[in-house]
């Protein structure tokens, strides 16, 4: 299954809109896939097999934080569904970051088949309708896209209690504070560690992990998409570059779950944009702000 993680990583984001989102999915639905597998004909391909619990994760994920209207039932379908016009869409690239203002239906039609170029057929499978509906979602999501300007978003600034939270994290996490970092966090403050752990945060050996690890490494506070973020950085020569996303949560003054992405470094990759604060004055000049 790992084989095919990039791809589902991938859809993934680009159906929530969420590059750390995305692979919370995809770990979801990789270990219902564990525990289905006994279920599985294998006598039929895996991948749309893992791409239709990772879809139904995904619409499962859109209904309940109400992000989108619900699934759509598709329309009367035309006889011809048109090719990405390339003067109105900068092709792959451009749909990618633009489809999540699409419904969730239209949404998954137009990944599926402009991004990951599957099949009218494999569509219809995966997302549960029908040929003709998957071209009648493919019109009105393409449509809509066509019309879209694709301007560069605002960075909005963050609230200030939470901008101060997250530096005083990043300032004592650097300096190996660990009992500054628990000072931060709730008593029952949830930890995962993407691909190595998930539950409370006080049953975790995170911070002795971290003491112990190889090479010189900072975290900064940046934004990912124009979330905010912890990044993580290693050195790399004479400069920083970033390697991994740390997302945290917070209830008034405290921290209540840290999501670490270290062991996914195709998460970071995934992003369309990645803001970093400056290291110090010493380093400002090594690093850039934006990459």
């Amino acid at each position: 299954m790992n084989h095919l993680r990039s791809s589902l990583h991938r859809y993934c984001a680009r159906m929530t809109g969420s590059v750390m989102d995305g692979e919370d999915i995809v770990q979801e639905a990789l270990f219902e896939a564990y525990r289905k597998l006994d279920t599985f004909d294998d006598s039929k391909p895996l991948k749309p097999w893992l791409f239709r619990i990772a879809h139904n994760r995904c619409i499962d994920f859109l209904r309940q934080k109400k992000a989108r209207v619900a699934l759509e039932t598709a329309s009367a379908a035309p006889d011809y569904v048109p090719p990405l016009n390339p003067s109105n869409l900068n092709i792959r690239f451009a749909v990618e970051r633009l489809v999540v203002n699409l419904p969730p239906m239209e949404r998954a039609c137009v990944i599926l088949k402009d991004v990951l170029d599957y099949s009218l057929e494999e569509i219809a499978e995966l997302v549960d309708s029908t040929v003709g509906g998957v071209k009648s979602a493919l019109n009105r999501g393409r449509s809509k896209l066509a019309a879209l300007t694709d301007s560069a978003s605002k960075e909005r600034p963050l609230p200030t209690q939470v901008s101060k939270l997250l530096q005083l994290y990043v300032e004592r996490f650097n300096r190996r504070d660990w009992n500054g970092v628990r000072e931060l966090t709730s008593a029952d403050a949830r930890l995962l560690v993407a691909d190595g752990f998930a539950g409370r945060l006080t049953d975790a050996p995170y911070f002795s992990e971290y003491e112990a690890r190889a090479g010189e490494w900072q975290m900064r506070v940046g934004t990912v998409d124009g979330e905010p973020v912890i990044i993580g950085l290693r050195r790399d020569g004479t400069a920083w570059k970033p390697h991994w996303i740390i997302r945290i949560e917070l209830a008034g003054d405290r921290i209540t779950r840290i999501a670490d992405y270290v062991f996914c470094d195709w998460v970071l990759s995934a992003a369309d944009s990645v803001l970093v604060g400056a290291l110090n004055d010493r380093a400002a000049d090594e690093f850039p702000e934006t990459l």
